[in-house]
């Protein structure tokens, strides 16, 4: 997935890409499923004990368990076939953990992004909101003629989208045993962090259309929602966002 990061900082720290991308780096090595030499694949191989897993692993996995109970067993990353793939937790963890470890440098503006989920902080080079847009899932902006449905403005915010426009049908639904099948493109959430916008986003939009209704209860988060008709959908407090203060 593309990679962003933009510090708009006057004093750049020295070194401070190659530690972030070193970082994802370390991320993809340990959690990718893709790859046989990661540790989720040595645990999926029942190589490693439980008690020899790694501190991120376990943050991850305890997390992940954390989030099931949290959306009523929507978000769950036991497969069918009985493998731990924690990929639907870990995109938003590890963009988090590396927004950390630029704030842990003493820098204050800047977004990082993975493919398409962003944690932003303090202002833009020009002093205002950073600014984000939501996909056209029928038209999306890296085709021609693509466009943006709605823009949105973060301070110290983080949004997550998940939908099936990009890649397809990858979202299951662990509590009806299938695919979501009603109807539902695109799911933007804005949360207080990216980790925890991803996590809802990925649980909502597996819920179907009563995703939305979930989030609408969530304090802290608000949505938007986009079904097969065009037709969105957006919680109470989401038009707040829409306008640059």
């Amino acid at each position: 997935m593309p990679v962003g990061i933009d510090i708009n900082d006057r004093e750049i720290i020295p070194g401070i890409f190659e530690e972030v991308f070193s970082y994802f780096t370390y991320v993809d090595q340990k959690f990718s499923t893709y790859k046989t030499t990661s540790e989720i694949s040595a645990i999926n191989r029942r190589e490693i004990p439980k008690e020899k897993w790694s501190a991120d692993m376990k943050e991850v996995i305890a997390l992940s368990e954390k989030t099931r109970k949290e959306t009523e067993g929507y978000f769950d990353i036991v497969t069918p076939k009985g493998f731990i793939d924690p990929s639907g937790m870990v995109k938003g963890w590890a963009i988090w953990k590396a927004s950390e470890i630029i704030k842990s440098k003493g820098i204050k503006n800047f977004y990082v992004e993975i493919g398409g989920d962003i944690q932003v902080s303090g202002k833009n080079s020009v002093g205002g909101l950073w600014s984000v847009g939501i996909e056209n899932p029928f038209k999306r902006k890296d085709e021609r003629g693509g466009d943006i449905v709605k823009i949105i403005y973060l301070d110290d915010k983080g949004v997550a989208t998940s939908g099936t426009y990009k890649r397809g049908t990858h979202i299951y639904d662990p509590v009806k045993k299938a695919a979501p099948s009603d109807g539902i493109l695109s799911l933007t959430v804005i949360g207080p962090n990216v980790y925890e916008a991803d996590r809802f986003a990925t649980a909502a939009f597996a819920m179907g259309t009563r995703g939305i209704e979930f989030l609408e209860k969530l304090p802290g988060f608000e949505a938007y929602q986009i079904d097969k008709d065009g037709q969105a959908v957006m919680t109470t407090g989401f038009e707040s966002y829409m306008k640059e203060k």
